[in-house]
């Protein structure tokens, strides 16, 4: 059979940039049945199951209330320290299992990616969009609480700026998918990297204001302030609060070039995903 009579050939990417977004919309069944996969058997097997959504961040926001704000007393601006540390915690979870999950893309992967060909990015994908299901479910949680310190005396008020809600969330969508690829792409090579992973998240929350607000920091150290306030996530928690809690004022400018940021994260990390796509089943 010759080559024309083919009705698909499979090869290697040879271009830089080579986005394929039509084959990716093809295998969109693929994608919702990998979402599937992931939301129902993460965890089938456990006791509480998905109870495990609202567990993790309840606790966590418990415990830096007692280590942050009562023993620490670090203020959080007239807002219930329970519910400034549940907001910051909330939007940095929806990032950091973004990034942490698709950080090992190739390793996790790498029977499947040997036998059976679809566009790889459908996997890392498949990951971003059932943790915004998990990221839905802990924000009712977040509301629920929201009304319950309404009820009892905690000022109320909604502002124009709810509108930037989902500029934020496709930021930190963008930014765990982009930095998580390009992660992947290099544990590759370097194994040492998926022991580092974890490591380097925890250290970025502490320097995302996510337990404090940005002002203690400008106040306090405000020679090292710069290294807090010039990072993306810093404005992404900071902006969910001012949002949820106001807190704060958003602005236009923060909310779009974070967004810009980004999707310059997201297109370099898919660049790298993509040449690395083409040998590392020989290195992995």
């Amino acid at each position: 059979m010759s080559k024309n009579n083919w009705l698909f050939e499979i090869t290697p990417k040879n271009k830089l940039l080579d986005f394929n977004f039509k084959e990716i919309w093809a295998y969109r069944d693929l994608l919702f049945l990998f979402v599937k996969r992931d939301v129902i058997t993460l965890y089938k097997q456990t006791i509480l199951g998905p109870l495990w959504y609202l567990i993790q961040p309840l606790f966590t926001s418990i415990i830096f209330t007692l280590v942050f704000n009562k023993i620490a007393n670090i203020p959080t601006n007239g807002v219930p320290p329970f519910l400034f540390n549940l907001a910051g915690i909330t939007a940095w979870n929806y990032f950091k299992d973004c990034l942490v999950s698709t950080s090992d893309t190739f390793k996790k992967n790498e029977a499947i990616f040997g036998k059976v060909y679809f566009p790889r990015i459908i996997m890392p994908l498949s990951i971003v969009v059932s943790n915004l299901l998990k990221f839905g479910i802990q924000l009712t949680i977040f509301f629920l609480f929201y009304s319950y310190f309404i009820f009892q005396g905690m000022s109320f008020s909604i502002s124009i700026a709810i509108l930037f809600l989902p500029i934020l969330i496709i930021s930190m969508g963008f930014l765990g998918l982009g930095l998580g690829m390009i992660i992947s792409s290099m544990v590759t090579k370097y194994r040492d990297l998926t022991f580092l992973v974890s490591f380097g998240v925890q250290l970025l929350m502490y320097l995302s204001a996510v337990v404090y607000p940005l002002e203690i920091v400008e106040k306090t150290m405000p020679k090292y302030a710069w290294i807090v306030a010039y990072n993306p996530m810093t404005t992404v928690i900071e902006s969910f609060r001012n949002i949820v809690l106001r807190t704060g004022d958003v602005t236009i400018i923060s909310s779009f070039s974070v967004l810009g940021i980004s999707f310059v994260v997201l297109i370099f990390g898919m660049l790298v995903f993509n040449k690395t796509e083409k040998s590392f089943i020989d290195t992995i």
